[in-house]
């Protein structure tokens, strides 16, 4: 089985679609698309744009850059929060990129 991270963006998309296709989405989905609708903040075809954009910093990963995606940080700190669980941290000048892209697409 293969593993695939979405954004906020395509889990919106995808419990729409569900729930016109089916009429009512499940008490679980129906939380989901709630949480997906409040925190989104860009449309699927801009989130992804920023991913690929991101991944062209050294030592980004899929899990981080879509998290970074939906969070779009406004600062270092924000940054660091999200890479926390990793075994390095970013330099500052990756950090900046980050932050740069982010603010593009906010």
């Amino acid at each position: 089985m293969e593993e695939e991270y979405l954004t906020l963006a395509e889990i919106k998309n995808l419990l729409e679609k569900e729930k016109d296709a089916r009429g009512a989405l499940s008490q679980e989905q129906q939380y989901a698309l709630q949480h997906s609708q409040l925190f989104s903040k860009l449309g699927v075809t801009k989130t992804r744009e920023l991913i690929k954009e991101l991944m062209d910093i050294p030592l980004m990963t899929i899990p981080n850059a879509v998290k970074i995606a939906d969070a779009l940080p406004a600062n270092a700190d924000d940054v660091r929060a999200i890479m926390a669980k990793e075994r390095f941290a970013l330099s500052k000048e990756d950090t900046d990129k980050v932050l740069q892209l982010a603010a593009k697409y906010q």
